[in-house]
Formats: structure tokens, sequence, C-alpha cells
């Protein structure tokens, strides 16, 4: 069986659910933004040079140095006309890549310092998308994000309920895990059930299986930003692996894990990409979906996670196309939209590949 090889996974119709809008910006932005928003704290204005600092601090095993990273793309995000700027461009580089659908993530409350509104902001991005999207055969969604540490996420939930038919499609919540549980957010999560709407968590990256269990049994997220820890509550002997109840109870229920293969590595929760549990629970049939989350920093895109997994683990076109349907039927979209997009965009696109293959 001849592999995947990079370009041809870039021509497959691909399906995004975990990227963050402040960690996928192009590098020649960020200097000219930088310069016309009057951002001064950037640690290079050479774009070859910035490229290289943001992948070496994302690489360093320092979570304040990959911290650090966002505070310079968040600062020069503050403005309406730059938020426009980065959502298009993020739209345009995602079909690039040969997305078709991508559901996008950022804080609203990060981008306030001069004086935008909250609702502004929405709109601004909303935008953004629009532009980028128009013509290229991606549809982009958003997501709305509360920090974990900050005490707003009811009002961005209510945000995102707000714009729910307007370009949001759903609620997440990220931060640092240790010490921030989901379940500080248990009214925003009580708010959005109430109103049929959807969320992720991020949980269990960072932290082991409680967050995974409070953010389904306490706060029944739709699905797990992450969930790299499931693993711990899998014992695997030889070929046999015996599932704990926790995990049995995510596989059973078809709990989407929105996986990042180079970026856990990156943040420790994997030493490599053979080493990832997504070889496991690809395996074991879990609702295992690939995601770039902040292409910036990672140096990524979903074509290279995926001929990244397929050197690792040599995966064929049937597995690229597992993982792209089980993206998309997890979409925070309408039934129908999901299922036009998996029997008329997405079948049909593996389909060629396959048979030129």
């Amino acid at each position: 069986m001849t592999l995947p090889t990079f370009e041809q996974i870039r021509q497959a119709p691909k399906v995004l659910l975990h990227d963050h809008l402040d960690g996928g910006l192009r590098t020649e932005t960020i200097i000219e933004l930088a310069r016309e928003t009057g951002y001064d704290k950037l640690p290079s204005t050479d774009a070859a040079e910035l490229a290289a600092w943001f992948r070496e601090s994302a690489d360093s095993g320092s979570l304040e140095r990959y911290l650090e990273t966002f505070a310079h793309t968040v600062g020069v995000m503050q403005t309406r006309e730059a938020l426009v700027r980065v959502a298009a461009e993020c739209a345009e580089d995602l079909a690039n890549d040969g997305v078709v659908y991508a559901e996008v993530r950022y804080a609203p409350e990060q981008h306030t310092e001069r004086g935008l509104t909250l609702d502004e902001i929405v709109q601004a991005v909303n935008e953004g998308f629009r532009i980028g999207s128009e013509g290229r055969g991606i549809r982009v969604g958003a997501l709305l994000t509360a920090m974990r540490h900050q005490a707003r996420s009811m009002e961005i939930a209510e945000l995102a309920v707000r714009y729910r038919d307007v370009g949001v499609v759903g609620f997440d919540i990220a931060g640092a895990e240790a010490g921030y549980p989901p379940t500080r957010h248990i009214d925003a999560f009580e708010y959005l059930q109430r109103e049929n709407a959807h969320f992720t968590i991020h949980a269990g990256e960072g932290f082991g299986l409680p967050s995974i269990w409070q953010a389904i049994q306490w706060c029944g997220a739709d699905r797990l930003g992450h969930g790299v820890r499931i693993i711990d509550d899998i014992t695997v002997s030889g070929d046999d692996a015996k599932l704990g109840r926790l995990a049995a109870y995510v596989r059973d229920m078809r709990i989407p894990l929105e996986m990042c293969p180079t970026s856990n590595i990156q943040t420790g929760a994997a030493d490599s990409i053979a080493d990832h549990p997504i070889g496991l629970l690809r395996r074991l049939q879990f609702r295992v979906t690939v995601n770039t989350d902040n292409r910036l920093m990672s140096g990524t895109c979903v074509s290279k996670e995926f001929a990244q997994l397929v050197d690792a683990f040599g995966y064929g076109w049937d597995d690229l196309q597992w993982f792209t349907v089980n993206a998309m039927k997890s979409a925070f979209i309408p039934f129908d939209d999901r299922l036009a997009l998996i029997n008329g965009v997405i079948k049909p696109g593996f389909a060629q590949l396959k048979w030129r293959a």
C-alpha cells in the first residue's frame, strides 16, 4: 500500500475542530499590526526571526515562555481592523490547506484593552471569517472561549447564545487546568444546556482524569478539548486493552476527543508522535479527531498533523477519512449540514484521492 504524501493530504477535504485564532497568525501580519497599532513589545520585527522565536518558545518546555507567545499575538489583536484581518487570513490559510469546515476559537474578553465591547469583537471576527471564506469552499464557525481563571464565563456563554445564528457555533473554556476545574463555571454550563447550546471544554491536557470526569459528568461537555489523559484509564497488556469506567463511558457515548498531536508534545502531554495516545485510541475506536491547536506556535497545519500520523502509524486514506468523518459528525452545526458535507464533499473527495493512488 502506498501511503498518502503531504501534498496529496493537502488536497483532501479536511475538518478542523480545535484551532485558536490567537495561535495561528502569520508572522508578517503580527509585525505589520504591531507597527500600525503601536505595540512595541515584539522580540523581533524580522518575520523569519520572529517565526523562529515563536517556535523555540513553544518548544522550550517552559509554560511561561509558551504563554508569553500569546501575549504578543493578543497584543496586536485589540482593534476592529486587526480582528477582521486576522480572522480573514485564518479562513484563507485553512482553505489553502484543504480544510472545508472549521471551528475556530478565541476569547473575546482578551481583546478589550482598547475599548472594544464584547459584541464589537464578535462582529469583527465574524466579518473576517466571512470575508476570508468567500469563494474558497470553506465554512468557518466561531467558538467563544471563556478563560477558566477569570469570572466572565456566564457573560461569554450569553454572548455565544446571542450570536449562535450568526456565525458562532458554540462555547469553550480554556486556560490552565490545574487549580481551575471546570466546575467553577457550572452556572455557565447549566445555562447553555437550558438554551440547547453546544459547548466543548479543554480537559485532560495538562491535568488528568478528574478534569475529564468533571467536564463530562458535572458540566455536560459535548466534546473534550484534547482529552489525552483518558489514556490513564486504559490498561494495556500486549494486544489487550482494559478500559476503566470513565474511558468506557467516553467511548460508549462517542464523546469526541479533539486531539492535537504536535501541541501535546510541546506541552509534555506526550513524548513523541509515535508515543501519542492517538494510536491506541484510534485502534480502540474512540471518537478521535485530529487538530492543530495553535498553528503558529506549533509550526503546523492539519495536513502536517495527518502526515506525521501517516509516518508514525502507517495510516492510509481510509484512516484519514475516518478521522475526518469523525470530526464532521462531531461539529456544532445542524445534522443536515454535517451530512451534506460528509456525503457531498468529504467522501467524494477521499474517493477521488484513493482512486488516483
